[in-house]
């Protein structure tokens, strides 16, 4: 039998409900379990992001719809969770669907929304065991761009959730990075405008939180499949000091090994990666007290009228406007926080109300 005939058999002999569900039950096998524990005993990433591509090249291999394509992507990456719980990896990304994914034709697009349907319903229905393993689910993008019953749905699914914090998924959905990247910009602009900061309190800490990941750490690890050797505007901040792995394998047919192989790959390049990051944070803290000591020294100047200032008073004057500046950023994410969680909130209600009706 060729492999592409044993892809269709195993297609085929999937059981329905394993296949809608958002986490498959098992256990490793014997072997699989001896190589997770020979891996852990080195560093793991806790963050892993996937770029899941090749769902219709599949489908073109095996000569299927594109739409069983996706859904046995959807049904690998289930099992790529279930992989993750083993191997300890408590936190996955996952690009599901572009804003560029909208220029597709209207059948490839209307076939995603409904496989998004059912997937978001069936998560509905799966929240024991969700709770069980404590799974929050998180969906990041602009949602605005979706109909508005899959934004319902989502809402209800990540209120759901919420509260959950043993392992986190983040579905990365209508979400391209330029378009968070320039979002977190507006999202400071608002807070200026609204007065909660100053133009001179947004740096990239600042941009940072306002991140549709800003409750996130960077991933570790990134990982695309399908052979192709680029980011597709995923995660270009978050990505920095990420290990970045380009595997050939198509997304439905990832296994195991596949996640294995490129774990490895990460415990290989961990230290470099780690020493840059460390660095990399050092710079940022030292940036942001330079930028501190020039405002307060600007605020010196500005109230003592250009005579010379005791070292004394400048050291006073930076303590009261780092405390000042942290405050005003502490409340504005404080509010912008609040505006996200009103979002879904409403969405809910407008869910509830239409099912009474």
């Amino acid at each position: 039998m060729s492999s592409t005939e044993q892809s269709k058999t195993k297609l085929n002999q999937t059981p329905t409900t394993q296949r809608m569900s958002w986490i498959h039950k098992g256990e490793l096998t014997l072997i699989e379990r001896l190589s997770a524990n020979i891996l852990k005993a080195g560093p793991m990433p806790k963050h892993v992001a996937f770029i899941m591509d090749g769902n219709r090249r599949y489908a073109r291999k095996l000569h299927v719809e594109r739409q069983q394509g996706h859904t046995q992507g959807f049904d690998k990456l289930a099992e790529t969770l279930r992989w993750c719980l083993n191997l300890e990896i408590r936190e996955v990304t996952v690009y599901a669907f572009s804003i560029e994914n909208f220029k597709r034709a209207k059948d490839e697009v209307d076939g995603l929304m409904e496989l998004a349907r059912q997937k978001f319903s069936r998560l509905l229905d799966e929240q024991e065991d969700l709770e069980k393993h404590g799974v929050c689910i998180r969906v990041l993008g602009d949602l605005t761009l979706l109909p508005l019953d899959i934004q319902k749905l989502i809402a209800q699914a990540v209120l759901a959730t919420k509260h959950h914090n043993k392992c986190f998924l983040n579905v990365c959905f209508a979400y391209t990075s330029r378009h968070e990247i320039t979002n977190a910009v507006k999202e400071a602009a608002w807070g200026v405008e609204q007065g909660l900061i100053k133009p001179s309190d947004v740096s990239e800490f600042l941009l940072d939180e306002c991140l549709y990941t800003n409750n996130s750490p960077d991933p570790d690890l990134l990982i695309r499949t399908s052979g192709e050797v680029r980011l597709s505007d995923f995660l270009l901040w978050q990505t920095t000091y990420s290990c970045l792995v380009f595997q050939s394998i198509l997304w439905p047919e990832y296994s195991f090994w596949n996640l294995c192989e490129a774990i490895l790959q990460y415990q290989l390049n961990h230290q470099a990666l780690q020493k840059a990051r460390d660095q990399h944070a050092e710079a940022r803290v030292l940036q942001q007290l330079e930028a501190d000591r020039c405002c307060a020294a600007d605020l010196l100047q500005q109230t003592g009228l250009g005579k010379p200032v005791d070292p004394q008073l400048r050291q006073e004057a930076l303590q009261k406007y780092t405390a000042e500046r942290e405050e005003r950023v502490h409340s504005f994410l404080t509010a912008l926080q609040e505006k996200r969680d009103r979002f879904f909130t409403d969405l809910n209600k407008g869910f509830i109300a239409s099912a009474k009706a």
